[in-house]
């Protein structure tokens, strides 16, 4: 038995090896974006901190959308996102049907000044967003409303399929899930406007939260024209009148604009290093804390789990079992309790909002900033959830995402 343990620890140390080696070979070329952002591997397995800050006149991330490896094979500038190998521990799992393809020009067209994008229509004047008195005394009845105002929701078997797995406790150890969450996801979605802007800004981050952000022009002109997308949008604008309604804001749109794009993106402290974080990439991207032991925090966006899913970064392992009993989730579940390790490092407990749109998440975690507390117990069409909020001072968003209470 001693025999086989070593022989099986010799296996994993070679293999680690082999990644390191891997790593390296990136690391020298000669490409400023590829030397500038650091690979997941080394952000996540570094025990220093030197190693962890960004390199002159360039930054650390954990991804690019310009590595060798990403377009291989590619035809006619496409980039792919990829299903990734998964963990060996559990054999071949099948791998989502599909998988993301956006030209490599729409996201060069991101990085221009916002004023020479392009942008779709605002939402048409049909759709009514001006809260009522009822919605203004009643926040439920307002996330209830945002709901009704996601057109831009995707529907579980028309527009993506997933496979729930098994379910477990939060305590128990091992993978209840033989699949990945997502079967597929429908070729179109991620080239929506909202959608695709909102792809473009998940690889601007480093997720070690000791890492101070440094951030672009380009990045900055990507951040002002997603709030300038979704700013079209019926949940946003529906957010626009109940602030104006509730004397929390001014009637200026432009200075709402303003104040979304502050409030998600502007960078603060987090584990002791400014400017290492914010909003967006607590709540969206997820970081990962180094205490005793790394743990995931934050990541609670399904666009993101996908996406890191397909490219063998996340490891699903099955639903939380609910607490009441017979209310089990299947794939039509839009409200989903999960557990799961990205790269390794476990996020014991989770709540999604599946399938909802980037404008509808945004609009309903802003809302319960400013209108609510602590706790909001509210209703999302037909699930029940309580939607934690906490802040960092009364300006900024430190946490936001919702608990299922079925």
């Amino acid at each position: 038995m001693e025999g086989l343990v070593k022989g099986l620890m010799k296996v994993a140390l070679d293999a680690v090896a082999g990644d390191d080696d891997d790593d390296a070979r990136r690391s020298h070329s000669p490409s400023r974006d590829e030397r500038s952002r650091s690979t997941w591997a080394q952000v996540v397995s570094s025990g220093h901190e030197d190693e962890a800050e960004p390199e002159a006149g360039g930054r650390n991330r954990w991804s690019s959308r310009n590595e060798e490896n990403d377009n291989e094979g590619n035809e006619g500038g496409w980039e792919t996102v990829d299903s990734g190998k998964r963990n060996q521990q559990h054999g071949q799992r099948r791998r989502p049907e599909k998988s993301w393809q956006a030209p490599a020009e729409t996201w060069s067209a991101f990085k221009r000044h916002p004023d020479e994008q392009q942008y779709m229509d605002h939402a048409k004047n049909a759709v009514n967003v001006e809260p009522t008195r009822e919605e203004l005394d009643d926040l439920s009845k307002a996330c209830s409303k945002l709901w009704e105002l996601d057109l831009n929701r995707l529907v579980p078997g028309k527009d993506y399929e997933i496979d729930c797995g098994g379910g477990k406790k939060v305590y128990q150890k091992g993978d209840m899930a033989s699949d990945c969450l997502f079967s597929w996801l429908s070729d179109d979605i991620l080239r929506r406007p909202t959608y695709s802007r909102f792809c473009s800004l998940l690889d601007n981050y480093n997720p070690d939260e000791r890492c101070k952000e440094v951030v672009t022009s380009e990045e900055k002109h990507e951040q002002t024209a997603f709030i300038e997308e979704i700013s079209r949008t019926a949940p946003v604008k529906y957010l626009y009148h109940y602030l104006v309604s509730k004397e929390i804001i001014s009637d200026n749109y432009e200075h709402f604009k303003r104040m979304m794009c502050g409030l998600w993106f502007d960078l603060y402290g987090r584990g002791g290093v400014s400017g290492s974080s914010s909003a967006f990439e607590h709540v969206f991207v997820g970081e990962i804390k180094r205490r005793e032991e790394k743990e995931v925090s934050g990541f609670h966006n399904w666009i993101q789990f996908y996406l890191e899913e397909a490219k063998g970064r996340v490891d699903y392992q099955g639903y939380i079992l609910p607490r009441r009993r017979g209310a089990y989730p299947d794939s039509e579940t839009q409200v989903l309790t999960i557990q799961f390790e990205w790269n390794g490092i476990l996020k014991s407990v989770s709540t999604t909002l599946l399938g909802v749109s980037p404008e509808f998440e945004i609009a309903l975690y802003t809302l319960c900033f400013f209108v609510g507390g602590e706790d909001n117990h509210v209703n999302l069409g037909p699930y029940s959830v309580n939607l934690k909020c906490y802040r960092l001072g009364n300006d900024k968003i430190g946490s936001v995402f919702p608990i299922a209470e079925c």
